[in-house]
């Protein structure tokens, strides 16, 4: 005969097993380091990661809040996994990344149905944290601050800093992969100095901090023995990596020791100032075998004018020579940018001479948004606005220029070598990128599956093109 069931064992069971908690990541591959951090310090607290937000007892939404279409989507998200909770799973919905950062409060007055608005503060403490949220604590929200003014101004004086950097303890075995794909991305440093008078970044993200050597090597080394196979180095500005640990040229000294990881096959660099690229980190990434011939340009635009608005450098002859140098250096390299269009003031004259210089540049790829005031940018309160239909139709005239160009430069390399790492295989068909095709944004490469699997990087030559996207053909493999 059985024995019966004590009052309130059922609860004590339950509550003795491991939480379960779902991660949304939402935004750039920054984030996705954050929530890998994340992952690895609730790992590391006796949580459980599950892959569907209906497994869960609590689900983290990593929020993005770099534009109004981002906000959306983000908010988007938590509204949709708050209505999973009226069928008892999950219990609790917290929100956390830079829509949390940058509205703390203010969010969780405007969206009651999440259960709580956690700031970078408290990532360090985040079991804790999650833990009394499930048990029906209410913590109370963020409040948002300026965090450049948490950092010293003076760049070399952040070294010491205590401050939670999001991402920076990855190194510290404080990661847990997500994505089991070939490629990772690692950071190299978190915040911005620069002040755009379009972008809000830095006041949420803070100041720019770079992360030591020894610990971007150490994450990488661990990451190689996941199996990744590319490393995707990023940050808010790349180009001004190490200018806080006292050498400006780190970079060129760090990206042969990252080629050099057993198990990387490749290394990309992502987000370069082009005021900031100077000639020494440009042959490095040029030149330096294992590192792929890849710029990310931030050009933003290419009238001097507008770019002053911005409280940014350049103009089209500048632009076109440092991309000749690099086309000099590496013939194929793959560049891309973005541009923004319908900036307060912008004239049709420079609207001209944005999309002269984007005809005359060939890039691979250009991301082409329209302007939109930020909170707490300078540009919000620049008269001569345009009215939203005016940039609507700004934004497609550029669009299409760019899918021109897109169109064109893809078709030129047609009959060119190009290695493919391999990301998925679906019957006889495996897809990947190529050295000039960034995750995500830059298009992708096919080719014939011909006994390859994720993972492997293939020697292949270009055989058509349909926008960004190729086709490509394994060298030795007949057509």
């Amino acid at each position: 005969m059985s024995a019966t069931p004590q009052p309130g064992a059922q609860a004590s069971e339950a509550a003795s097993e491991p939480l379960a908690v779902a991660l949304v990541t939402l935004g750039c591959a920054r984030n996705e380091v954050d929530s890998e951090e994340l992952a690895g310090r609730l790992a590391a607290d006796g949580f459980r990661l599950v892959a569907d937000p209906v497994d869960a007892d609590t689900v983290l939404v990593n929020t993005c809040g770099f534009v109004e279409a981002a906000k959306k989507d983000s908010v988007d998200t938590l509204l949709a996994a708050a209505d999973l909770k009226e069928s008892g799973r999950p219990r609790s919905v917290v929100a956390v990344g830079c829509l949390a950062e940058r509205y703390g409060a203010e969010l969780a007055a405007a969206l009651p149905e999440a259960d709580a608005v956690l700031g970078f503060d408290d990532y360090p403490d985040i079991a804790a944290r999650l833990r009394g949220i499930v048990a029906g604590d209410v913590p109370t929200a963020h409040q948002p601050q300026d965090r450049r003014r948490l950092l010293p101004i003076t760049p070399i004086d952040r070294a010491a800093t205590e401050l939670p950097v999001p991402g920076h303890a990855a190194a510290a075995g404080l990661r847990r992969r997500l994505d089991p794909g070939p490629t990772a991305a690692l950071k190299l440093a978190s915040g911005c100095d620069r002040r755009c008078t379009f972008c809000a970044i830095p006041s949420f993200r803070g100041s720019f901090v770079s992360r030591r050597p020894a610990e971007v090597l150490t994450e990488a080394r661990w990451l190689a023995e996941t199996g990744v196979k590319e490393l995707f180095l990023v940050s808010e500005n790349t180009t001004s990596y190490g200018k806080d640990l006292g050498d400006l040229r780190l970079l060129e000294t760090l990206l042969p020791e990252l080629a050099d990881v057993d198990g990387i096959e490749r290394v990309r660099v992502s987000y370069l100032q082009p005021a900031e690229l100077r000639p020494g980190l440009l042959e490095t990434i040029a030149g330096t075998p294992g590192v792929t011939a890849y710029f990310d340009l931030s050009f933003q635009h290419a009238s001097p004018t507008v770019l002053r608005r911005m409280r940014r450098f350049g103009d089209p002859d500048t632009f076109l020579g440092l991309l000749d140098q690099i086309r000099q250096l590496a013939p194929t390299a793959g560049i891309r940018s973005n541009v923004i269009v319908g900036f307060p003031g912008e004239t049709e004259q420079e609207l001209d001479l944005l999309c002269d210089f984007l005809a005359d540049a060939r890039l691979d790829v250009t991301g082409v948004f329209g302007y939109s005031d930020e909170d707490g940018t300078e540009a919000a309160t620049y008269d001569d606005k345009l009215d939203a239909e005016e940039i609507r139709a700004r934004v497609e005239r550029v669009a299409d220029l760019v899918d021109s160009v897109t169109t064109e430069r893809a078709q030129d390399r047609v009959g060119e070598p190009v290695r493919v790492l391999v990301e998925a295989v679906d019957g006889a068909s495996a897809e990947g990128r190529g050295d000039h095709q960034g995750p995500e944004v830059d298009g992708c490469t096919s080719l014939p599956v011909n006994g390859h699997q994720v993972g492997d990087l293939v020697e292949a030559v270009v055989v058509a093109a349909d926008g960004a996207d190729l086709e490509a053909r394994p060298i030795g493999v007949d057509q």
